[in-house]
């Protein structure tokens, strides 16, 4: 036990190391190309001349794009006060060509997909019979997106990650073909020693078995190292976008996605990594208890989920030539007939972004309640004017946010939204046992999103995630009992935000709103 909890801390420190000199590096390549144009700048002044038309060109073009407004003004500020950083750092990470071959090979595995995901019509003009609002929701992921709405499915929520660990475990013990996992962050430790445990058996028994992990948000729990360990049970295991000791606008584009797909029969997601804090297994931990939720699907909808998984799969290493295989139609027999569901990723690779105009999407269409369940609570100008829009027009809602921060910067600027909100009698409760991680919305007792997707920008556009919209189903009761059981652990911080805060304090949070969609 001894060894293997000092290989584990190696592993670690090594992969940690790995991070530290990749940003290192990145910081002193950019650092040597600002340093080299000033001391070509003294011998050629047209520099200086060429510099000030660039940066006056990549403003009006920032001006005129496609992005958002909050994002377009701190990149304006940041050009116009450090000209030289400014447009180096703009065009690393927004010019479209450094991302082309990435583009064009999620785009053509993409395509080879696409009759795969195919609408049925009498579903959708069945919901268009009940909800004619809510088919029109379903009508932008399928039409714009690519992704159907499904009946013949049954789903159970998890409102805690105990639960939601054990049901994983006993339907990967019944996995006949394939199982597939794909998650932000995976911890070769406790808990994922238990699910490793189970893949493996599976293998020998001739299962094929694939993982995806995300580099940097496992750096901290694993290495290369492991991929060695899984061939070993011929477990088969893939790195999204390696860390790189290089500039690399790709690498601020992170797979922050968690599921597993089970014979393409049954898929588990929701906000939950493989990693032991997740599952309340650290002794001490700092983050108090750590809340969580997440669903599992039976049935049609999960061809979805299979396919999200198999085009991030080939996206990294094109090798698949039989698909048949993994997307055969089920034609499942659900015992709830009445639901539909309706599993979506999202993408930042194209222009649209699909995770915030769905949240959208139901904001402006609830009637009496909406509640939001989210991490990190940093908002576009576009959200915060639905969010208050929807309370004005006398719509009760209520977000739920961590009571103890992870990462404290970004709890800060969480924070620093909450006066603008309550304002518009939003409430805004925080989860006083600990740090809450779900991402979960929920509306009129009808209509829920589950998944990866947070109420932030690196989530709306910066990362692959994926969620689950789901109407008319049982569990929408059971998502709504465990909010109003959640709002009894917070504290109801709304009167407190009420109250003028000190002119120090609104100045750091205003900074703070200013430069948060470039974190």
């Amino acid at each position: 036990m001894k060894k293997r909890i000092k290989e584990e801390n190696y592993n670690v420190k090594n992969s940690a190391s790995r991070l530290v000199f990749a940003a290192f590096a990145v910081i002193v390549q950019i650092s040597w190309i600002t340093v080299l144009y000033y001391v070509l700048e003294a011998y050629n002044p047209w520099l200086s001349y060429l510099m000030s038309v660039a940066a006056v060109i990549i403003t009006v073009a920032i001006y005129s794009s496609r992005f958002s407004p909050d994002t377009k003004l701190p990149w304006i500020i940041l050009i116009a006060f450090a000209p030289v950083m400014g447009v180096l750092l703009y065009v690393l990470m927004n010019f479209p060509g450094l991302t082309g071959r990435y583009r064009r090979s999620f785009s053509d595995i993409n395509q080879k997909f696409t009759e795969y995901l195919i609408q049925d019509p009498e579903v959708t003009k069945e919901l268009e019979e009940i909800d004619f609002h809510v088919a029109n929701q379903t009508r932008y992921l399928s039409n714009c997106v690519g992704y159907p709405v499904y009946k013949n499915n049954d789903i159970h929520y998890f409102n805690n990650t105990t639960d939601a660990f054990n049901s994983l475990k006993e339907n990967i013990k019944k996995a006949e073909s394939f199982i597939f996992m794909e998650y932000h962050a995976i911890e070769d430790a406790e808990s994922f020693s238990e699910i490793h445990e189970l893949l493996a058996e599976k293998s020998r028994q001739g299962v094929i078995v694939r993982i995806i992990y995300d580099d940097v948000g496992s750096f901290s729990f694993i290495n290369s190292e492991f991929i060695r360990k899984m061939a070993a049970d011929d477990i088969e295991c893939r790195v999204f976008n390696r860390i790189m000791p290089l500039i690399n606008l790709f690498m601020n584009n992170r797979d922050h996605r968690k599921m597993t797909i089970i014979d393409g029969k049954m898929a588990f997601t929701g906000g939950y990594n493989l990693a032991n804090k997740y599952f309340n297994r650290e002794e001490n931990s700092r983050y108090g208890h750590w809340k969580d939720v997440g669903i599992e699907i039976e049935g049609d909808a999960v061809n979805s989920f299979t396919v999200m998984f198999l085009e991030m799969w080939n996206a990294i290493k094109d090798t698949d030539t039989d698909y048949d295989q993994f997307l055969v139609k089920n034609h499942y027999q659900a015992n709830e007939t009445s639901g539909f569901a309706q599993p979506y990723g999202d993408t930042p690779l194209d222009h649209e972004h699909t995770g915030e105009n769905v949240y959208l999407d139901l904001i402006k269409d609830a009637q009496h309640y909406l509640y939001i369940m989210t991490p990190y609570l940093i908002l576009s100008e576009q959200m915060r004017h639905e969010l208050t829009m929807a309370a004005k027009r006398g719509v009760q809602i209520s977000i739920v946010t961590p009571g103890i921060p992870d990462k404290k910067l970004v709890y800060e600027m969480t924070r620093s939204y909450y006066a603008q909100l309550v304002k518009d009698n939003i409430h805004i409760y925080e989860y006083k046992p600990g740090f809450c991680h779900g991402k979960v919305v929920i509306a009129d007792d009808e209509i829920a999103i589950v998944g990866t997707i947070n109420f932030d920008f690196r989530s709306f556009y910066h990362h692959f995630e994926n969620a689950v919209l789901l109407y008319h189903y049982r569990c929408i009761h059971d998502i709504k009992k465990d909010f109003e059981n959640t709002f009894r652990l917070c504290e109801d911080v709304t009167a407190k935000y009420q109250q003028q805060l000190p002119i120090y304090r609104r100045i750091y949070q205003s900074i703070l709103r200013l430069f948060a969609p470039l974190i």
